[in-house]
């Protein structure tokens, strides 16, 4: 059996662990916590790498940010990685090969292969978490755009200048459907200014109406925003991932986008690829491309 070294590097934690060609993880995942340099980050990974070297066929790696075309470097670093992060040359950090791709991209694989949306040839994940993460498959293919950064959730939701974006710009999707969202969309409904995305789930689930109203009108964005793509990219079916996405009823967004849609209906799973989706679909898409 061959193994490759799966790593998934994010601004908190680097996850690790060797994975089959069938993306089955066949040790304990290791996790050690994101150094706050550039420099250290690669020295670490340098170190990783050659515990296991001698194990494996490939290094395929999962990252925060944009990835270009060649799949061998950051061209595009996130606030939560450190400046310099896009200067590593990964290539360097092994004589093994080494796959580099963004992480929602990964995911968005693994669950194409092995989960939610398996023999899905046209589909598109979303991660609802702090942020909103995207990938996109279609005709059984990665999309990646011109440069490689093709899948970002960043679109216009609104032109009323409501929410400022991670990314700068007012009112994107991302705004409004990720888990800051939902926080947003509570401290208009609650008028609580303290309010936190566990006190939203936890009051709702006690009864608080106002609540219940911050997570309707919170799927209800998301909606729209599936309602969009799917006209956009016809696929045979989303996948919600992340840390939110338990909280979203997906057989209610599927009825509604249905309800609309231009294109043919549509079908919308929460994922199954499990917690290391990124690092198994690095590993995956990297046996295919490398």
């Amino acid at each position: 059996m061959n193994f490759a070294l799966g790593i998934d590097i994010g601004g908190t934690k680097i996850s690790y662990a060797l994975i089959d060609n069938n993306g089955f993880i066949k040790n304990d995942v290791q996790k050690v916590s994101t150094p706050k340099t550039a420099r250290e980050i690669e020295s670490m990974l340098k170190n990783i790498i050659l515990k296991y070297e001698n194990q494996i066929e490939f290094i395929a790696i999962a990252t925060a940010g944009t990835v270009n075309n060649e799949n061998d470097k950051v061209i595009g670093s996130t606030a939560n990685l450190p400046i310099g992060y896009k200067d590593i040359d990964f290539l360097s950090l092994s004589e093994k090969k080494v796959f580099v791709e963004n992480d929602a991209n990964c995911a968005a694989w693994a669950e194409y292969k092995i989960g939610a949306s398996i023999n899905c040839k046209n589909s598109i994940m979303l991660t609802l978490g702090t942020g909103v993460g995207g990938g996109i498959i279609i005709n059984g293919k990665l999309l990646k755009g011109k440069s490689g950064g093709a899948g970002e959730m960043h679109f216009l939701m609104s032109r009323n200048k409501s929410r400022r974006c991670t990314c700068g710009a007012w009112d994107c999707f991302e705004a409004y459907a990720s888990g800051n969202g939902l926080r947003q969309t509570a401290v208009e409904i609650c008028k609580d200014e303290n309010i936190t995305t566990y006190d939203i789930i936890e009051r709702a689930n006690n009864g608080d109406v106002d609540c219940q109203k911050s997570l309707e009108v919170w799927q209800n964005d998301i909606a729209l925003g599936i309602l969009g793509l799917a006209n956009l990219f016809d696929p045979d079916c989303f996948v919600l991932s992340g840390s939110m996405e338990k909280f979203v009823d997906v057989e209610k967004i599927e009825k509604f986008v249905n309800s609309f849609v231009l294109t043919s209906p549509t079908k919308v799973y929460h994922a199954k690829a499990g917690n290391y989706s990124g690092m198994i679909g690095a590993v995956l898409l990297g046996n295919e491309l490398i």
